[in-house]
């Protein structure tokens, strides 16, 4: 199994990734609290396109190191920056899904978007998930403190309920995904370091993009839901249109935040069109 070492964290953090096919790179970051896997409806048809498709699995998710520290974006983003330079990637295209949207633009602040040529965010949490004076659509501050206390009492039956949340299970129950896809999402998380899957939370909860979001100063896709109950449209894609200089923003109607499994082929096509132009 491919891994390769971030040596410039105060730890060194073992990353796994998969790369597959040839062409232009496309790097899959994934969303909390998953992993690499959660981009399989994906990877084939990228890869059949003609793509060089790498995930990997954030350090403290899938088979990357758990370590006690460094879950910070910055940190985050430099395991990207090692993707990137011990592949010997150039114009590659960086995607985040909802958690992962933070690695894309952290990676413009801090590494100004080296060997990047395009970005897209999916149901990402960019610019900021809390709910603010300045940002009255966001997640409550109580409703943030409950999934910080749950983690903390009851991690994998929290996270049960979750995924449920995820793809909107409750109002569409067998018409979208199966049972067995929520339980297969379940036990990727469940796998998770308990102390990563709470400390990124804290990141992805109370991390404010907006002055960074200028940083990003290439081609970008952004797709979000329009029923998306875990990342409130309202705070996520119809911010990051406004402080993104050059995108180009998609809404699918009805989507929940899960959309890259019950929207699969719409988000596939927005991609390879993305990807083409």
């Amino acid at each position: 199994m491919p891994f390769l070492t971030n040596k410039t964290a105060e730890t060194p953090v073992d990353i796994f990734y998969e790369d597959y096919g040839s062409g232009q790179p496309v790097i899959l970051i994934h969303g909390w609290p998953l992993s690499h896997r959660a981009w399989e409806p994906q990877v084939p048809d990228l890869v059949n396109a003609g793509y060089r498709v790498i995930t990997y699995d954030r350090r403290g998710f899938g088979l990357s190191s758990f370590p006690w520290d460094g879950y910070d974006y910055s940190s985050l983003a430099s395991d990207l920056n090692e993707i990137i330079s011990q592949l010997e990637l150039k114009d590659a295209v960086i995607v985040g899904f909802s958690m992962g949207g933070g690695e894309v633009v952290r990676y413009f602040t801090d590494y100004n978007g080296k060997n990047v040529a395009k970005a897209a965010l999916i149901s990402s949490i960019i610019p900021l998930v809390p709910r603010k004076p300045d940002n009255p659509n966001g997640v409550p501050e109580k409703d943030l403190k409950d999934i910080m206390e749950s983690l903390k009492s009851d991690r994998v039956g929290f996270l049960k309920q979750f995924h449920k949340n995820f793809y909107n299970f409750d109002d569409n129950e067998g018409e979208r995904i199966s049972k067995a896809q929520l339980h297969y999402d379940w036990s990727i998380a469940s796998y998770a370091s308990p102390n990563a899957t709470i400390k990124t939370a804290e990141s992805w909860g109370g991390t404010d993009f907006r002055p960074e979001m200028k940083n990003v100063t290439v081609p970008t896709l952004i797709v979000h839901g329009t029923a998306d109950n875990i990342v409130p449209i309202e705070t996520a894609g119809d911010q990051a249109t406004e402080g993104i200089p050059d995108n180009e923003y998609h809404k699918i109607d009805n989507a929940p935040h899960g959309l890259g499994v019950t929207h699969k082929k719409e988000l596939n096509k927005l991609l390879l069109d993305f990807l083409a132009k």
